[in-house]
């Protein structure tokens, strides 16, 4: 199953935090998946990255506030955000059904304004792969309850300075709509996997 459960959404409405723990508990694993920019050529526009770890530029964490003790501790452990059992069924599922993935390093940041030349290659220096405005929330909020998670992201488009030219949203949707097929079909693989 999919997500997109988050702290705000573009529009920036937001999402009370016990309404995103329901959600993530009716899961049990938590797979977000949502578009991202290519901080450089590689990966390319149209693939879905497998997500390794993350780098959050976000000024809020999901976690602030008073702690729910019984969903998990204070301070949860984030070595390992990104399950490499849920990894491994992810690339099994990919070779299976042909679906090309690559991996990488997600970094958050808040929108509705894509980023700056400039702050693409400040991301792409300090690791990032790719660029979006959510998953990170979702992720922490997940792993604070202990479960395991996969983050899937689809590379709707190169970021700002990466190639000449303007950022347009009608070429993130076209993109998305593109690869919606191969999206489902490694979704139905790991699904089957775990």
């Amino acid at each position: 199953l999919t997500m997109g459960v988050g702290i705000a959404n573009e529009r920036g409405d937001q999402m009370p935090k016990n309404a995103m723990i329901a959600k993530l508990q009716e899961l049990g694993a938590a797979v977000p998946e949502f578009a991202s920019k290519a901080t450089a050529p590689a990966p390319q526009v149209g693939d879905l990255m497998i997500i390794r770890d993350h780098i959050s530029f976000l000024t809020v964490n999901p976690l602030l506030g008073k702690n729910e003790t019984a969903l998990g501790p204070r301070f949860p452990d984030m070595s390992e955000v990104y399950s490499s059992r849920l990894r491994k069924a992810a690339d099994e599922a990919a070779a299976a059904a042909g679906v090309q993935v690559t991996h990488g390093i997600y970094l958050a940041t808040h929108g509705p304004s894509y980023e700056t030349p400039a702050e693409i290659r400040f991301f792409r220096t300090i690791g990032a792969d790719a660029v979006g405005m959510s998953t990170v929330p979702e992720a922490i909020a997940a792993r604070h309850m202990g479960l395991e998670v996969l983050g899937i992201s689809c590379i709707t488009n190169m970021a700002a300075g990466v190639l000449p030219g303007v950022l347009n949203h009608d070429d993130v949707m076209e993109t998305a709509r593109r690869v919606r097929g191969s999206f489902i079909a490694l979704l139905e693989g790991i699904l089957g996997r775990i």
